[in-house]
């Protein structure tokens, strides 16, 4: 498997038509659906709301559908392994669409984050996330960007914290979180992730 050494983010849509692909992590079945694990699934969702789209199989062992997001050809992705493999599909479907890691968005649960929060981050570490370490580890590359959904820091075990589902104040505002943590998605897309780090970082 080639070594991706590129340095520096993608640009915005105005470089070129390639591929985008986003990712939303989560652990399959009813049983995990509504868990803070889920947070990066459940904010794809709102994506296919937005696009009109319906996910499909695909060889790759993920759900995809193919869409347009900010004028730029679009996949968005939903491994149906759990969320440790999470990189076995995603590096499967990147090769399948010849798509770089640098044009790899993840939605995924940041516990290191309060509640609410959103967060861009391109490259680096995983800080104990198991869906981002077994990405970094199958593309051999950790330049990806992220679009890190805040979901607290537990009180006790992280383990039983994530695959919790959320508190009855936390549903109220879940939908809006989602929103924009979806709009994150769109605006690296449109701007690049550099600039939308520093727009929605800062703002935020």
């Amino acid at each position: 498997m080639p070594i991706f050494r590129r340095l520096h983010p993608p640009r915005g849509s105005e470089d070129s038509d390639s591929r985008w692909i986003v990712a939303g992590l989560g652990n399959p079945g009813e049983r995990y659906a509504t868990t803070r694990h889920n947070a990066g699934a459940m904010t794809l969702h709102h994506l296919l709301e937005r696009t009109t789209s319906t996910l499909k199989s695909h060889k790759s062992g993920c759900l995809i559908a193919e869409t347009r997001i900010a004028g730029r050809p679009s996949v968005l992705a939903r491994p149906t392994s759990y969320m440790n493999d999470s990189g076995r599909p995603l590096g499967a479907l990147l090769r399948f669409y010849k798509v770089p890691p640098e044009n790899l968005i993840v939605l995924h649960d940041e516990i290191d984050l309060p509640f609410g929060d959103i967060r861009v981050k391109y490259g680096g570490g995983t800080a104990g996330h198991n869906g981002l370490r077994s990405i970094v580890a199958h593309l051999s590359s950790p330049n990806f960007t992220r679009v890190r959904i805040g979901v607290g820091r537990p009180r006790s075990s992280a383990v039983d914290h994530v695959l919790d589902g959320f508190t009855g104040a936390e549903r109220k505002e879940l939908p809006g979180l989602l929103d924009e943590a979806a709009d994150a998605a769109e605006r690296i897309i449109q701007w690049g992730p550099e600039r939308a780090m520093n727009e929605i970082n800062t703002r935020a």
